[in-house]
Order: structure tokens, then C-alpha cells, then sequence
């Protein structure tokens, strides 16, 4: 019977082998060449290699909820991406001391793919055989130049732009104003996991070891509403649902079927329920840390049915859910009155740190919380996730992967290295912005402590392309910038020309709130006065400010001015201005608590993007948006 089970054991291991290989090599296209290296565990595994297997999974697992398929296969996903992932870093590592290498190579390569196209042709890329020739040869560009372009690519033109038929046509998130549509190819994707996930969850766990273990993950993810190209081709997010990966949904919380559910709001319940039902969870990812945020806020909300949920072994009966999807889903559940009367005595105590009292074993938040996600990251690490770590893992946007966090230990900071073979990088000196022909710096000619403008050369028909997000560099990984973010361009205020970035002014608002006895700041945005029409009362030029608080209700003139008060002690051109008059006094209007989780539902209808890459405008530049929230005002 021993010898029985071991051999079940050994072909589940080698089927967990197989499709590991196969959802990875679909994913990110690895090529046989690659895949060759691995070490040979199909060839050689005995039954006695699959009982130290086996020993070494039963000391992994924690909880007992798990099949034996799933855990087999989670083992294997992890052993394949933690030797992905080392062999990265090595790569990694040696590019970082040669950037100029890296980068050419990775440029050059990008011009020979696409030298065929349309556009290949007219810049002549077959003949350019280093970056200062190209550098010569192309502009810098912006999103204009390119519109047509996708436009025809999106009818079905070939050979336009790429020498590929792109796997979506990518919305951005808007924050600059309208949505962009970009296109994205299979070297996207590549490049992201192989580049971004293998070499971060490496430095995962580097940092947090237990994240190794055979535990299950609260992965919030909403199945984005896709609308195809008048060639088929699928506009929208560039992210899949995790049910088109079915061999990997064992490592979440969250079931299939769960997945498949189009409102936002009963998938929300869905992940959350869940979660609730699996003690031993381990982690909580999202791209973001405001979806994060945003899920703790409906478990308080909903704590009592999700409670009674459990109990009672059902699926909540108000979800507008699919008869076949609410059965399967029933299917799931089984009365735990043991688990609920757990989760009710946790929820009497409060939800400050209820995240580590529901899950014991919860290893980490993974999640984005830098730049417009900082002040949700400060907030769950305050209240709701307060003692559990955050690893801010990626520098991404829609036009690819941007830079790493080999540090996930240092949370006083979000520091990511960029990457060299992922996009050509040059930076436009920051005092160089509004120039009309700014020259360019490469990676190995910044200096260390100035801000620069990001211009990419990326897989997916992006050429010398201003990306819009203003970088420091803090310092450097062997020969390779380490940098930070500091805001979009687009999400200036500037009504007399003085430009107040993002950061500037959440510096100000935090140190005002401060001043606020019992205020706790929760979201925030801006308007310039010269959208706001007749709310503007026809007075100076100013800053509308909208802000959702926790812990007051009402603010006096007093306070609201000492926002106005703190900006001008931080920014000495905005204090001139208000000095001389030219600018007006700062209005602040406090709006009420979901106010800006409503204003994302809207925010998002506009900009066709998802819950999965949505973030929040801190510039607000439709006067609907700022309409919306004076609607929403409370004082």
C-alpha cells in the first residue's frame, strides 16, 4: 500500500510538473532552449526522490484543507519560478554591471524585430546598429504620434508598427487626462515574468522565507470587460482573469467560478468569503494597495453576513449570481459554526490589526504602495494590516515593466532598480521638460539625487517614448540606477504657471491633517478652478481640494486654511503667488465616507479601465468628476 501511494504520489508530481511547464512556457512564450536547463525531475524521480519530496511538501503545508493534486502542484510552481527566478537574478546582476551593453543589446534587438514594418522602413532600423545613431535618427514622441498607428493596427493592418498581431490593445489608466490605447505583444509578457515576477518573487523569498510555504493566496482580481477592435483584437486591461490559467487557480483563496462573476461588488464578497473560510491564507496580493485597502473596507461593512455565510454554509442570496455559478459555488461551502464563532470574538475586538488575528499565519501584503497608492499602503499598515509586512514589488505601467524592488525588507521606502533588458531608458533632466527638443540621458550618465523625465524604447511599438513619470535617482544597484517615483506629469496643479506636483502637495495635506485633532486622511483629490465653471464663483484662480476623512465631520475656516498655510511653507513660488494675490485661497471641501470609492465606478466608465489597474486621479481635469464630489460634500 506504502509503494501504492508513492506512485500516485510520483504521477501527480510529474502531471504538477507537466502543467506547471506548460501554463508558464503559454505564458510568457519560454522557448525550449530555455525550458532545456531545468533540472531533469521527470526523468529521474524514484520512488525514493518522491518520498523526500513528499517529506519535504507535508513540512511546507500549513493548514489541512488542501488536496493532494493542489499541493503537489503549488510545490512544483514553486520550485520552477524559485529556479526562474535565481537564474534572473544572475543575469540580472551581471547586466547591472554593464548597462550600456544591456541597453544597446536590448534596443537593438527591439529595432530588428520590427525593422520589416511600415514604420520599421521609415526610420531605416535595419541600417542603425548602435543607440546614438538611433537616438539621432528618431524623436522623442508622445501618445500623438502614434494614434493613427494603433488606430490601423486596431482595423487590422499587419505590419504597421510591429511585426506582430498584439495580444491586446491596452487601456492606460488615464491618469494624465484621456485614456491612451497602447498595443501589447507576447515579449511583454515575457519580459514582465521573467524580468519582474521570477526575479521579485526571488527577492521574496530572500526576504520573508515562510512565503515559501504551501499556503493559499488572496489574490484580488476583477475579470476586466473586454470590447474587441473592428479586427477582433481585445481592448482593455493588459491582465487576464486567473481562471485562463485553470492549473494554477490551487494557489488562491478564491474558487474558478468566482472568477467569473462581472460585477465587482459580488466578486469582492466572493474573495473575501472565501478567505475568511481558509485560516492558514497566506498571503494578500493585488496590483494595488487601494483595491486592498477597498476590500478591508467592505469586509468591516459586511462582516455580519460574510459571518453568517460561513455559519450557515451558504452563498450570500442578495449576489446577483448565475444559477450555475451560485450552485457550483454552494458546493464550496459547508456549515463551520467553529470557524464563525472564531471570526465573530475577532471582529468584538475591533479591526485595528484584524488582518494578522483572522489569518495567524499571514506571511505578507503584496501589493503596489508607492506613488498615488502611498497613502492606502500608510493606511493599512496603520489600521487593518497593521504588523504585517508590504512588499511593493514592480515599477510597471501599460507600457511594460519599468524597474524591481530587490529590497522588500526597507518599507520606510519604495526604491526599484531599473531594468535593463526589459526597455530602452533615456531621462529628459527635469529642468528640461517644456524644451522643444530636450536631449536625452542614458542609464550610466545620471547622477545620483536629480529627477528625470522616463523615455522608452519598449517591446510592444514604442519609440523613444515619454512615458510622463518624473524619477529620482537615489542611488545605484552595481553600475545601474536605483530610482524613485515622484509624480506624473499630467497630475500637476498649476493655475498660474507654479507646479505643485502630486508629492509636494500630499506632503502639505499630510502635515495638515496632522494639525486636525482626530482626522485620519482616507482620499484626496484636486480640481484647478478654471474647470469648475460657475462653482468657481468667478474668484481668483485657486485649488478646489476634496478630501474624505476619518475621525471628524466638519472642518472650521481655521483648519481648512492651514492646508493653504502648510503648502506655502513647502512651496515657495505657490506662497509668492498667494503673496502677490495672483492666487487665491485654497478651498476645501470635506466629502462623505465611499465618496471617492463611488467616484472610481465613474472614473473608470470613462477611461474603459479595470478595477485591476485603476488608480486614483489626484488631479482631477473633468468638470464632471469635481460636480460629483460637490454633490458628495459634507462640509
Amino acid at each position: 500500500m506504502e509503494k501504492l501511494g508513492s506512485k500516485v504520489i510520483l504521477y501527480s508530481g510529474i502531471v504538477g510538473i507537466l502543467a506547471v511547464m506548460v501554463v508558464v512556457g503559454q505564458y510568457v512564450g519560454l522557448s525550449a532552449a530555455m525550458v532545456r536547463p531545468l533540472p531533469s525531475a521527470v526523468a529521474v524521480l524514484s520512488l525514493g526522490g518522491m518520498a523526500l519530496i513528499w517529506k519535504d511538501i507535508r513540512g511546507r503545508v500549513k493548514g489541512d484543507n488542501r488536496a493532494l493534486g493542489g499541493l503537489l502542484s503549488q510545490y512544483f510552481a514553486v520550485k520552477l519560478v524559485g529556479w526562474l527566478g535565481k537564474r534572473q537574478r544572475a543575469k540580472l546582476e551581471k547586466d547591472t554591471q554593464d548597462v550600456r551593453r544591456a541597453q544597446e543589446e536590448t534596443l537593438l534587438k527591439r529595432l530588428q524585430k520590427n525593422k520589416d514594418t511600415l514604420y520599421g522602413k521609415q526610420y531605416d532600423f535595419d541600417s542603425i546598429k548602435d543607440c546614438e545613431v538611433f537616438r539621432q535618427r528618431h524623436p522623442v514622441t508622445g501618445y500623438e504620434h502614434y494614434r493613427d498607428l494603433v488606430r490601423r493596427v486596431a482595423e487590422g493592418e499587419e505590419g504597421v508598427v510591429i511585426a506582430e498581431r498584439p495580444l491586446v490593445l491596452a487601456m492606460t489608466s488615464g491618469t494624465s487626462g484621456q485614456s491612451s490605447m497602447l498595443l501589447s505583444t507576447r515579449d511583454t509578457n515575457t519580459e514582465f515574468f521573467l524580468q519582474g515576477v521570477c526575479i521579485c518573487l526571488d527577492a521574496m523569498r530572500r526576504a520573508f522565507p515562510a512565503t515559501e510555504s504551501l499556503q493559499r493566496t488572496l489574490k484580488l482580481f476583477y475579470t476586466p470587460t473586454l470590447r474587441h477592435s473592428p479586427a477582433g483584437i481585445p481592448i482593455g486591461p493588459n491582465s487576464s482573469t486567473p481562471a485562463s490559467s485553470r492549473h494554477m487557480l490551487h494557489l488562491y483563496t478564491t474558487p474558478e467560478h468566482a472568477f467569473k462573476v462581472p460585477s465587482e461588488k459580488d466578486t469582492l464578497y466572493l474573495h473575501l468569503l472565501f478567505a475568511l473560510k481558509d485560516r492558514s491564507m497566506g498571503t494578500i496580493e493585488s496590483n494595488f494597495a487601494s483595491t486592498v485597502f477597498y476590500a478591508f473596507r467592505a469586509l468591516q461593512e459586511r462582516w455580519d453576513e460574510l459571518v453568517a455565510d460561513i455559519e450557515l454554509g451558504r452563498v450570500n442570496p442578495q449576489l446577483q449570481l448565475e444559477p450555475e455559478v451560485r450552485s457550483a459555488l454552494e458546493k464550496l461551502m459547508a456549515p463551520d459554526p467553529g470557524r464563525a464563532a472564531e471570526l465573530r470574538a475577532q471582529g468584538e475586538e475591533g479591526f485595528l490589526g484584524i488582518a494578522q488575528r483572522l489569518w495567524p499565519q499571514l506571511n505578507l501584503v503584496l501589493a503596489v504602495d508607492s506613488g498615488s497608492n502611498q497613502i492606502y499602503g500608510e493606511m493599512l499598515r496603520q489600521h487593518y494590516c497593521k504588523g504585517v509586512p508590504f512588499y511593493s514589488p514592480f515599477y510597471a505601467a501599460t507600457e511594460g515593466l519599468i524597474g524591481v524592488n530587490l529590497w522588500p525588507e526597507r518599507e520606510e521606502s519604495r526604491q526599484y532598480l531599473l531594468c535593463p533588458r526589459s526597455m530602452f531608458c533615456e531621462f529628459l533632466p527635469e529642468a528640461s521638460l517644456d524644451e522643444e527638443s530636450p536631449q536625452t540621458l542614458l542609464m550610466e550618465e545620471v547622477q545620483q539625487g536629480s529627477n528625470y523625465e522616463l523615455v522608452v524604447t519598449n517591446a510592444s511599438g514604442l519609440f523613444r517614448y515619454r512615458v510622463g513619470d518624473i524619477l529620482k535617482v537615489v542611488g545605484f544597484h552595481n553600475k545601474c540606477p536605483v530610482v524613485e517615483f515622484q509624480y506624473r506629469r499630467g497630475q500637476m496643479l498649476s493655475v498660474r504657471g507654479e507646479k505643485v506636483s502630486e508629492a509636494l502637495f500630499l506632503g502639505a495635506l499630510k502635515r495638515a491633517v496632522s494639525l486636525w485633532p482626530g482626522a485620519k486622511l482616507v482620499d484626496y483629490c484636486c480640481a484647478e478652478s478654471g474647470i469648475l465653471g460657475e462653482s468657481c464663483g468667478g474668484a481668483q484662480p485657486h485649488y478646489q481640494v476634496f478630501v474624505e476623512l476619518k475621525g471628524v465631520r466638519n472642518l472650521s475656516e481655521e483648519q481648512r486654511y492651514k492646508l493653504d498655510h502648510c503648502l506655502q511653507e513647502d512651496s515657495a513660488v505657490y506662497k509668492s503667488f498667494r503673496f502677490k494675490g495672483s492666487i487665491g485661497p485654497m478651498r476645501v471641501q470635506l466629502v462623505s465616507e465611499g465618496a471617492f470609492q463611488e467616484l472610481k465606478g465613474h472614473m473608470m466608465a470613462y477611461s474603459n479601465t479595470s478595477p485591476n489597474t485603476f488608480k486614483m486621479h489626484r488631479v482631477i481635469r473633468r468638470k464632471e468628476y469635481a460636480d460629483f464630489l460637490f454633490g458628495k460634500t459634507m462640509s
